[in-house]
């Protein structure tokens, strides 16, 4: 499968909340491994998503947005930022091209210029830019500040250009053997990832505040029928009030995105599964290291 000048590495994709970046994972990788929402602070944990070509190998570290924290949740994902950032061969910052830069764009873009590390910019959302001409003064202002390896942009959504994308990173990646074999997607287990699944519908069916609120945990997942799996997922919230509004009137909504859930579960797996959603009400769980301990948030 190698060739003799090989490359393989990992890859960090930093950005603000909502520039594209589990998008983009899920678009290189073909597999729904990573919370795809248009609500900021999607992404919580840092999801490896692998990509193997003929000449090389990229080991994805999708990462949150970078915000200010907040909450011991906001504290740690910060961290998980930070980390990242120090433990990659090659960062990629993905920009929002289709909107005007902002502070938490230069707060980002320090971050990558500071790292000392190699780095790609990546223009997403092209597709919302009718004048592909407005994103040059975009390119020339990054480019006047640090000197990018590559700049690419990119519609993760649409997935144009995203093969040029590959090529490029790979390009700059160290020689080396494959990391992890050839048909691996994901170092997460399926119980994160169908925990995703299900916070994803739910970002995707609730209100503004909601998704800040919610955690989704697989509680169990029992194989005892290989032919249909029973899932267990249990939602956080922290108040009776979010709770109502997770159920939706007459169990309507958790209803809704427990079909839709299992839709995408289903699929990821190739066979049927029951899956049962409830709702666990723990009062402040963003700042309670146990709670977070539980979703999987390490230090």
């Amino acid at each position: 499968m190698t060739s003799d000048n090989f490359r393989s590495g990992y890859v960090a994709l930093i950005g603000r909340p909502n520039a594209g970046k589990s998008t983009l994972l899920n678009r290189l990788v073909g597999e729904k491994i990573a919370a795809v929402s248009n609500k900021p602070q999607t992404t919580r944990h840092r999801i490896q998503g692998i990509v193997t070509k003929d000449a090389g190998q990229i080991v994805f570290v999708d990462t949150p947005g970078v915000h200010k924290p907040g909450f011991l949740l906001n504290r740690r994902m910060m961290a998980a930022v930070h980390d990242a950032i120090l433990s990659v061969d090659l960062l990629v910052l993905m920009r929002d091209a289709s909107v005007s830069t902002g502070n938490g764009d230069r707060f980002v873009f320090d971050l990558v210029k500071e790292s000392g590390k190699k780095a790609i910019l990546v223009l997403n959302k092209i597709d919302k830019i009718k004048d592909k001409g407005a994103i040059l003064p975009l390119i020339e202002y990054y480019s006047k500040e640090f000197e990018f390896e590559e700049v690419v942009p990119v519609s993760a959504l649409k997935g144009e250009a995203v093969d040029n994308l590959l090529n490029q990173i790979i390009k700059h990646l160290p020689e080396g053997k494959p990391i992890f074999g050839e048909d691996e997607l994901t170092d997460q287990s399926v119980r994160t990832i169908v925990a995703e699944m299900v916070r994803e519908k739910i970002l995707a069916s609730t209100g503004e505040e909601i998704p800040y609120v919610t955690a989704v945990v697989t509680e169990m997942f029992d194989e005892t029928d290989p032919n249909m799996p029973k899932i267990y997922c249990a939602i956080y919230v922290e108040r009776a009030s979010q709770k109502k509004i997770i159920i939706g009137k007459g169990g309507a909504k958790i209803r809704d995105v427990g079909i839709k859930a299992r839709h995408d579960i289903e699929n990821l797996l190739g066979k049927h599964v029951y899956l049962k959603l409830f709702v666990k009400v723990v009062e402040d769980w963003r700042n309670q290291e146990r709670s977070l301990d539980e979703i999987g948030i390490k230090e």
